[in-house]
């Protein structure tokens, strides 16, 4: 069923497009194939590498792919609107017209270009962003404290070991206290993604790197990763939290697993137990790759959430239905019953669906200020 849905583009640019252009039979043939193709990406992917998940060619066929299933899909997307706009015109004039072979060829054009924008704003190494987030109760000594946010790395054949050490150089460059990851580090097994991830461990700052996973974690052998990931240098908090101490002052780092356990075996995501034993009245910051809890944390204390998972939506307007599915969450910062979530877009996209548009990937430092 899922094949057969993204399949349905091509049906509308098959025969809104190609059947009705003035050209030979054997070049629509050729067209039909090559849309055909490029539709199915995603079948070609679970075919040849076994998950539609980790498409498992070389970078620039995955790029080629990406391309092809984002023009399908945008020509599928202006068919429709061209088709709203020419029905009521219709019915005003009262004669039904022809759309000239010029207008499907700026169509296809202008597809075509919003796609390689797409896929080029998904593929680089994301630009810095700066946030900042005041904290009422911080602790003076951790006034203008910085963390730097990574999140949804989805390191896989699209986002290689090359694009990793240059995040991770960057990440190093910024010069902040604590560094977190929170989730979705890999698309593929350990066996295939262990030297992509490897930059990984050159990771570093002064209070450390921690981290939780994501839901992909759990679709690619969790425990191996988990075990892996913990002994590249990154502490894992899983339903666990720990306290950060600078002079006189502590906040609480805690972390919880991904809803997706649910039926793995794994541990749920347990704020209780992650919170067990906290000192109380210490600042909190929490990792959760998902944001639609938020305001269970705000419920229970927290004064700052991190998430990630929603990559901002991707592409401005399909954001509303991403929002939908994470509780109206989707991108940037919320107020949550006086809590700061931050939903950040992250840093890479799972290789499916690699477009950005409007929305663009981010290294996230994150400047606390006290408030009295």
């Amino acid at each position: 069923m899922f094949h057969l849905v993204l399949g349905l583009p091509f049906l509308l640019v098959l025969f809104g497009i190609v059947m009705p252009l003035a050209v030979p039979l054997w070049v629509k043939g050729i067209l039909a194939v090559l849309l055909l193709v490029g539709s199915q990406y995603h079948l070609v992917s679970r075919l040849s590498s076994g998950s539609v998940l980790s498409p498992e060619f070389p970078r620039p066929i995955v790029i080629l792919f990406t391309w092809a299933f984002g023009a399908i899909a945008f020509l599928a997307v202006l068919l429709v609107a061209l088709g709203a706009v020419k029905v009521p015109m219709t019915l005003v004039r009262g004669e039904h017209g022809t759309v000239p072979d010029g207008v499907r060829y700026a169509l296809a054009s202008v597809a075509s270009l919003l796609a390689a924008v797409g896929v080029h704003a998904a593929v680089r190494v994301p630009p810095l962003k700066d946030v900042t987030v005041e904290i009422h109760g911080l602790p003076s000594a951790f006034d203008d404290y910085r963390i730097l946010q990574l999140t949804d790395l989805h390191i896989s054949r699209l986002f290689p070991a090359s694009w990793t050490r240059t995040l991770v150089e960057r990440s190093n460059a910024l010069g902040v206290d604590l560094i977190v990851v929170t989730g979705d580090f890999i698309d593929g097994t350990l066996a295939k993604r262990r030297a992509d991830v490897e930059p990984l461990r050159g990771l570093h700052a002064p209070d450390g790197v921690y981290a939780i996973q994501g839901n992909h974690e759990y679709y690619f052998g969790y425990r191996e990763w988990m075990g892996h990931l913990a002994g590249m240098g990154m502490t894992m908090l899983l339903n666990d939290h720990v306290v950060l101490k600078r002079r006189e002052g502590r906040f609480i780092l805690a972390g919880v697993t991904d809803r997706s356990a649910a039926g793995t075996g794994n541990p749920e995501p347990d704020l209780t137990a992650a919170l067990a034993g906290a000192p109380e009245g210490v600042p909190i910051v929490l990792l959760d790759h998902q944001p639609r809890k938020a305001k269970e944390a705000a419920a229970r204390g927290v004064s700052l959430q991190l998430s990630g998972h929603t990559h901002g939506g991707m592409i401005r307007g399909l954001d509303r239905l991403v929002a939908r599915m994470n509780d109206g969450f989707v991108s940037g910062r919320y107020d949550v019953d006086g809590m700061t979530l931050y939903v950040n877009n992250g840093s890479a996209l799972w290789p499916g669906f690699a477009l950005r548009l409007g929305r663009p990937p981010e290294l996230t430092r994150i400047t606390r200020r006290r408030v009295a």
